[in-house]
């Protein structure tokens, strides 16, 4: 029996969802669920900073980035999805390259900040890419995080583990998330909700923060490096 190899399955997976991914990136961070996270970014984050985006799929969200003044290097574990950045985008402010969230082939304190979008959860122990997180960020520089909230329908690519099958996608909650990280060397900065449109125009102000998590699509964290 061939044992499972997270890292493979999830190597080939994304590699099979670049036409997929390609054809909703620009819409999900031009109008979609992506929209609000790099004016959230620029918050925090001074424009000519060297920003990594971890988990850059096909490198729109990278191209973006760099559009807006930052010097970018986007990292994918898929090598097709690497390879499409490289031939559309590439140039010297914005640089692609393959590889593991936590096995970062990245230099300690190379970054000023990090962008990682929906990348976290692909990680077979998400703490290793947290703990990577940390290795390559400046001291006192910011942690862009989004994670899927309890009502996007993409948490489904856990569902099969109930079954006993392996899965390469380790859905957590919001406040797991924020728990790990503030045990871990983190402070947390800000952050804020994406919601599905029966919820966007809904004033949700007053509620706790748990609350206000639980109804998201994606929440969007900003942590710093102690």
């Amino acid at each position: 029996m061939t044992s499972f190899n997270w890292h493979q399955e999830a190597e080939k997976q994304w590699n099979d969802r670049v036409e997929f991914w390609n054809a909703n990136s620009k819409n999900m961070w031009d109008k979609g669920s992506r929209k609000t996270i790099i004016p959230f970014l620029q918050e925090h984050v001074d424009a000519g900073s060297k920003v990594a985006d971890l988990g850059c799929g096909d490198g729109y969200g990278s191209y973006k980035l760099e559009q807006e003044g930052y010097n970018v290097t986007g990292l994918d574990i898929s090598q097709d999805m690497i390879t499409r950045a490289k031939a559309r985008l590439e140039h010297e402010r914005l640089q692609f390259v393959q590889g593991d969230l936590t096995h970062l082939p990245f230099e300690k304190e190379s970054f000023d900040a990090i962008m990682a979008v929906n990348s976290l959860e692909w990680t077979e122990i998400p703490y290793k890419g947290l703990e990577e997180m940390k290795r390559v960020l400046k001291k006192g520089g910011q942690l862009c995080i989004g994670i899927l909230g309890p009502t996007a329908k993409p948490r489904m690519n856990s569902y099969r583990r109930v079954y006993g099958e392996e899965v390469i996608c380790n859905t957590m909650m919001p406040w797991e998330l924020r728990q790990m990280a503030e045990e871990t060397g983190w402070n947390l900065i800000d952050g804020h909700g994406v919601y599905k449109r029966e919820v966007e125009g809904e004033d949700v102000s007053h509620f706790p923060v748990e609350l206000k998590q639980a109804l998201t699509f994606m929440w969007v964290f900003l942590f710093e490096k102690k």
